[in-house]
């Protein structure tokens, strides 16, 4: 009997996938100011970001996105935000991470065209 393996990829994509809110208006993080991520999100770099300093918030959002679980996407993460961060966003994370909530939120998908 074969045996068959996820890829490193899969693994990755539905570790993820386990992690959406069911909808992104369930991100109610702040959208704007200053805030603090705990160190089980930053546990290698920055703790306290300005978000109203875009290197910044785009830094931040990368962060809680690669290392955050549920409550974390919800509590640390802005809907409005996040939409329109996207287009630079989705560069800047995994391809696993990308094509997971691309493939989960519609209003995350690039145009085509």
């Amino acid at each position: 009997m074969a045996h068959e393996t996820a890829t490193v990829s899969e693994v990755r994509r539905e570790r993820y996938a386990r992690r959406l809110p069911t909808d992104l208006s369930a991100l109610r993080g702040p959208g704007g100011g200053r805030v603090r991520l705990p160190l089980h999100l930053a546990w290698s770099g920055l703790t306290e970001y300005d978000l109203d300093r875009p290197r910044l918030r785009m830094s931040c959002y990368r962060t809680v996105l690669a290392e955050g679980g549920h409550d974390d996407l919800v509590r640390h993460l802005n809907r409005d935000l996040l939409v329109e961060m996207w287009p630079v966003l989705r560069t800047l994370v995994s391809k696993d991470l990308r094509v997971t909530w691309e493939s989960a939120f519609r209003e995350l998908t690039p145009a085509s065209g």
